[in-house]
């Protein structure tokens, strides 16, 4: 079954959608105007139970199908999940479109905006034909970029509370042509932690620098440094990303050395050897970094790091074949990522799988320039049907 018509007539309304949502764009679990839209849609369409609130601020509703959950007296029939993510990022939008961000410094640079849109589209549909002998469960999760939503919702009794036996996600990717899939069995997403590194010193007159310890040469030290982490502590077979991403000092005068900087950044790692020594090493090279400028330095954690994101062998092959269906071939040997993925929590408490939608030639994620592609929209929506048809088949 290739693109369902209906999507087709569904697009222009289903863009809008997408479009406003991209419009006015919330950060992590503040999604509330997101969240109220979301619902407000579902309980339009009939959906037979929406729930707000589940871990803060995610959404869940409930399709039946024909013959579902025991409306016969019989035993309850599956239930499978489908979840979207919501929040936007503290991003200065430059795409320059008519439906560009209204809240400057925020924007949807990831495809949130598109993943929502799509999912309610493909619970528009659902709730319309019920064509399936179970239970769809719709989820709107908020928190994704950094905020660990998606722990957030399964600690909340996502998983047992509506009684998923199987759960799927999906995201777009700029590194795909249009409407394609890719998925791969196993570790598919890197674990993601987050850092700070707190560099200590005397301040002092930029004119006597020899009278103070300089945070600022410190710190650069301690960047260049942590380059050798990867290229020359890891073990090149296993995959490792450390990226110092800020720098900062408490005095922006030119004449001013300061007392203290900070540094933060990410470690991208598959598995948890790798990832301990990576954090040995850095320990050791800002100690020891830091000890020869006359300085101290502390690492410290930012957030509970997101674990790698592992699909299931059996959930990959059910989505691959509903992406076979809907677009004909399907990628089965993606790359890995080192990108992170909070849809690990999900994946940890429920056997699922999370595939990847090819958004065409664009910005890349998280980029300003970046926008979803809304010629795609059919595609993510028709899949997400044919996956639940498929799975909840009479």
């Amino acid at each position: 079954m290739p693109i369902r018509n209906r999507f087709a007539d569904l697009l222009p309304e289903i863009t809008q959608w997408r479009r406003d949502l991209h419009m006015h764009p919330e950060l992590q679990y503040d999604v509330h105007r997101t969240a109220r839209i979301v619902a407000e849609r579902l309980r339009e369409f009939g959906c037979d139970d929406v729930v707000e609130g589940v871990g803060r601020t995610g959404v869940v509703a409930l399709i039946h199908g024909r013959g579902s959950a025991g409306s016969d007296g019989s035993v309850p029939r599956k239930t499978i999940g489908l979840r979207a993510d919501m929040d936007a990022l503290p991003i200065l939008e430059a795409t320059g479109a008519a439906h560009a961000s209204t809240t400057p410094g925020k924007m949807h640079a990831c495809g949130h905006d598109g993943h929502t849109a799509m999912l309610l589209g493909a619970a528009k549909y659902l709730a319309e034909t019920r064509n399936f002998a179970g239970t769809v469960a719709v989820i709107f999760q908020p928190a994704e970029e950094g905020g660990a939503g998606a722990e957030a919702m399964v600690q909340d009794g996502l998983i047992d509370r509506f009684g998923i036996d199987e759960i799927y996600g999906m995201h777009n990717s700029p590194l795909l042509p249009a409407g394609t899939f890719a998925i791969r069995s196993g570790p598919f997403y890197a674990a993601v932690d987050s850092f700070r590194i707190e560099v200590r010193g005397r301040g002092g007159h930029a004119a006597r620098p020899h009278n103070t310890v300089d945070t600022t040469l410190t710190a650069s030290a301690i960047v260049v440094a942590l380059q050798s982490v990867v290229s020359r502590n890891a073990d090149p077979q296993h995959p490792l990303v450390v990226s110092v991403t800020a720098f900062r000092t408490d005095s922006d005068a030119f004449n001013v050395i300061p007392d203290a900087a900070t540094l933060r950044g990410t470690i991208r790692s598959f598995d948890a050897a790798t990832r301990e020594k990576a954090i040995d090493d850095i320990n050791r090279i800002i100690d020891m970094t830091a000890a020869a400028y006359g300085a101290t330095a502390d690492f410290v954690f930012d957030e509970a790091p997101y674990p790698v994101m592992v699909n299931q062998k059996t959930e990959t092959d059910h989505a691959a074949q509903a992406a076979r269906a809907v677009a004909g071939d399907v990628n089965t040997d993606a790359p890995r990522t080192t990108g992170g993925e909070d849809f690990a929590y999900m994946l940890q408490a429920c056997p699922g799988a999370y595939i990847q939608v090819g958004n065409g030639p664009s910005a890349g994620l998280h980029h300003p320039e970046y926008d979803f592609n809304d010629d795609i929209i059919a595609t993510g929506c028709s899949w997400w049907v044919e996956l639940a048809e498929q799975r909840l088949s009479a």
